[in-house]
């Protein structure tokens, strides 16, 4: 696999955040404590940063955010068949 289309680690845990998220509820957030790790700390930070969170340390869904979590849970479920 060639450098361009690796998934780095980084984005591997910004995957494994968004698809916590129930979908089926907006009224459910996420809170990341630190104690969940420090990849997973970093990963709500730079989620919050594109603006699909709304906290740096999880909070709930953007409409952005909303939009990249449905595309990956439905990439997981395809995948899963």
């Amino acid at each position: 696999m060639s450098q361009n289309n690796a998934v780095s680690e980084a984005k591997i845990a910004e995957m494994k955040l968004l698809a916590l998220f129930n979908l089926a509820s907006m009224q459910e957030g996420l809170k990341v404590h630190h104690s969940a790790g420090d990849a997973a700390v970093a990963a709500a930070q730079r989620l919050h940063a594109k603006g699909l969170v709304t906290q740096a340390d999880g909070g709930y869904l953007t409409d952005l955010g909303v939009e990249a979590a449905e595309h990956l849970q439905a990439a997981l479920t395809i995948l899963e068949s």
